[in-house]
């Protein structure tokens, strides 16, 4: 659309990717089912490109606000970034965040590829004195699953004053609810699984950027390593995106009702949740967030074997690892191993849906007293 600029987000993320419009012309983006194309031309093979693709990536650069490539997971799109930095490059990054991001991260400092800071997000002051020297910024916000919120518009621009990289994983808030790009940052991904997609049907991740050259680099790495997506997958995503906007505010208005109503409950010893206004994120993250997501934590007050028996006892919430979609589901983080030390093995991740909110708490209520 030639007016798709002056479009608040909420439309261009359903206006974005679509055919142009002629005559009998489909309204939606087709399924392109093909490896291969007649030559000459600018694909050249499907490891290179892909109709479906181009609407999604349409899609979500204009919901990120730039350039984006899609990857066949969150975790090859993350593996993508880290590929690119120098031998021994110096790598601040959260010391509580997405397992596969830290096993990640430990394992090139094991394997003497990077040395690896690793700052509490939070505060800001231990951030900034750990960038001198350093060569990225790799800024989970809010982390996964302590909903930690990092100062994005402070601590940004303070690493590229001093010339490191910065990428941000966004997969909690997307762009709906804050814009990394816009503060500075080189990359921002999301695991497009998640929230993007919505529906838990799919396994897909996406890289946002502005910089063409390095746009260039990470379509030679995306086509060179080989991790692609497949057309379906593309194609169920670009559908889920066109509702993120009505799933999210629904999922957050549940959110925060069940997280008012667990921080009063005699079985929770402790809720994180940055839409509470006693959640010590609250003010930082008001200030230039849109929302505060769909994901709660809270800590079981019996301990871990309670906890795991708290998430078994549901019937409509499922107890499953992942977030994102329309369906609640919670479960216990420590049962994975690679879970941060710093997180209690109490501690339940819920990532809330848009069921009533009514029968969620009823869920709850019941799984707490079993």
């Amino acid at each position: 659309m030639s007016n798709e600029q002056n479009l608040h987000l909420d439309s261009l993320i359903v206006a974005a990717g679509r055919p142009n419009r002629q005559s009998d012309a489909a309204v939606n983006a087709p399924v392109s089912f093909t490896s291969t194309y007649v030559a000459p031309g600018a694909v050249g093979y499907g490891r290179s490109g892909n109709e479906t693709w181009s609407a999604l990536e349409e899609a979500i650069s204009a919901l990120e606000g730039g350039k984006t490539l899609l990857f066949s997971s969150g975790m090859a799109s993350i593996n993508a970034v880290f590929s690119l930095l120098p031998h021994r490059s110096i790598i601040v990054a959260s010391r509580n965040g997405y397992t596969g991001t830290m096993y990640l991260l430990k394992k090139l400092e094991a394997e003497n590829q990077c040395e690896i800071r690793f700052v509490d997000i939070a505060n800001t002051q231990e951030v900034l004195a750990a960038l001198p020297g350093a060569n990225f910024l790799w800024i989970e916000s809010p982390t996964n699953p302590a909903l930690e919120v990092a100062d994005l518009p402070t601590i940004i621009p303070a690493a590229k004053a001093i010339g490191l990289g910065v990428g941000v994983d966004n997969t909690f808030a997307t762009g709906m609810l804050q814009q990394p790009l816009a503060m500075g940052a080189d990359i921002s991904m999301n695991s497009v699984t998640k929230f993007i997609a919505g529906h838990s049907d799919l396994i897909m991740g996406s890289l946002s950027m502005h910089d063409d050259a390095l746009l260039s680099r990470l379509t030679m790495q995306r086509k060179q390593g080989g991790a692609i997506p497949g057309a379906m997958e593309v194609w169920l995503a670009l559908r889920g995106i066109r509702t993120l906007d009505v799933r999210l505010e629904r999922a957050q208005k549940n959110a925060l009702e069940l997280a008012k109503r667990l921080s009063s409950h005699p079985a929770v010893s402790a809720v994180r949740y940055p839409g509470l206004p006693t959640d010590p994120h609250h003010e930082r993250a008001a200030s230039f967030m849109k929302g505060f997501g769909a994901v709660i934590s809270f800590e079981v007050t019996a301990g871990p074997e309670a906890a795991e028996r708290v998430c078994a006892a549901s019937r409509l919430i499922t107890h499953a690892t992942s977030l994102g979609g329309v369906e609640t589901l919670w479960e216990r983080r420590h049962r994975w191993e690679g879970e941060s030390e710093h997180i209690s093995k109490s501690l339940i991740r819920l990532s809330v849906g848009i069921e009533n909110v009514e029968d969620l708490w009823s869920d709850i209520e019941s799984a707490l007293g079993a």
